[in-house]
């Protein structure tokens, strides 16, 4: 019996090894798919942090061609992420992004439902880390946006989206408390309408190797909360370009622009310079103001089908309205790995690390990155 359950296990370890060796051969396989059939990836979602406790969930992507026989419609993508944490804190997000035949509508849809920790250091482009107040936001959110073709490249769209926030300060007596500059600090609601037009000349819209993409934006709030809830207009711009050096290294471009218009604007509703696509290195919400400034550069090197490298430099600044220049730019550089899970359509799992600016009796600001589809 000993024998014969030994025998098990050797053919049990020896099928593990030859099923492994698959698996890595078909993870690492410089083949692309030519069928345009769908793609799925999931990612563990594990963390600590004192403020939350130990953290798990799951993000995925799911990527598919709405008409699988026309070579140029566009992937649409759909991405989830869930997590949980032991201090009942909680993070539920779903995104789409969807391409009709022939690539004649364009669907952009988001859902937030969030309760999680967050530091806040007040307003401005120099805000002090020793200033730090840790607050708990509530969020939930919902974002939809259709654009039509109107020419070979050009879009135009409209947009409508909802937001309702809600704060609690965990060390009362710190800089949120205090602060009187602060609009609507318990939260509120806000409702977005807004128009959009767009004009795209990329190759791809997941991992593009030539052509420019140019977005612009405009949303306005009407007062229908009344009170102290936010009512004004927010304009967005978004350029992006994108050059071939060689058929394996790719130089992109980008540059962002954000602005809030109001007599009182809700402090969480400032745009916040750092995040895991912009300003790498930088914590998202450090700087916070009413205007935000970015441009980055990426040179990418695909040295095989499912691998690459990125190195990534850029810089940005938040400043209030009426006081727009180009003193005190904050530098951002790093760099980062990439793992194609869908060679054809160019998805990839982004890992990056970024590194910001290094102020007088502080730490250098820096942060690392794991996420889905390239920063831009």
């Amino acid at each position: 019996m000993k024998q014969f359950l030994s025998f098990l296990l050797i053919c049990g370890i020896v099928n593990n090894t030859f099923g492994q060796k698959k698996f890595i051969e078909r993870l690492l396989s410089n083949e692309k798919d030519t069928t345009r059939k769908a793609s799925f990836m999931p990612i563990p979602v594990l963390g600590y942090a004192q403020e939350t406790g130990f953290e798990f969930g799951l993000g995925t992507i799911y990527s598919f061609y709405i008409d699988k026989k026309d070579s140029t419609n566009r992937s649409s993508n759909f991405f989830g992420a869930a997590s949980y944490s032991t201090k009942k804190t909680y993070n539920l997000t779903l995104k789409g992004d969807a391409w009709t035949k022939g690539n004649k509508l364009h669907f952009i849809g988001e859902m937030r439902f969030k309760k999680m920790p967050f530091n806040f250091y007040g307003i401005g482009n120099n805000t002090n880390h020793i200033d730090e107040d840790k607050l708990v936001q509530s969020q939930v959110k919902f974002l939809f946006d259709t654009e039509k073709k109107i020419t070979k490249y050009a879009y135009t769209g409209a947009s409508i989206g909802f937001e309702n926030y809600s704060f609690h300060d965990q060390e009362i007596g710190g800089i949120f408390s205090h602060s009187n500059n602060l609009f609507d600090k318990n939260g509120g609601s806000v409702i977005f309408i807004g128009l959009s037009q767009s004009y795209d000349t990329r190759n791809s819209n997941n991992y593009p190797t030539r052509g420019f993409f140019g977005r612009f934006t405009y949303q306005y709030a009407p007062n229908l909360f009344g009170g102290e809830n936010f009512t004004g207009s927010q304009f967005k711009l978004n350029l992006r370009n994108f050059w071939p050096l060689s058929p394996k290294i790719v130089v992109g471009v980008q540059g962002l622009y954000y602005s809030i218009q109001s007599k009182h604007t809700s402090f969480y509703l400032l745009p916040q310079l750092g995040n895991d696509e912009v300003m790498r290195g930088y914590y998202t919400g450090r700087y916070r103001d009413e205007n935000l400034f970015a441009a980055q550069m990426e040179i990418r090197y695909r040295f095989m089908e499912r691998l690459g490298l990125a190195v990534f430099g850029g810089t940005g600044k938040v400043f209030p309205n009426g006081h727009a220049n180009l003193k005190d730019l904050k530098p951002n550089y790093g760099i980062g790995g990439r793992y194609f899970f869908d060679p054809a359509k160019g998805l990839s799992v982004r890992l990056d690390y970024g590194i910001g600016e290094k102020k007088p009796n502080e730490q250098r600001q820096s942060g690392f990155y794991v996420s889905l589809a390239e920063a831009f």
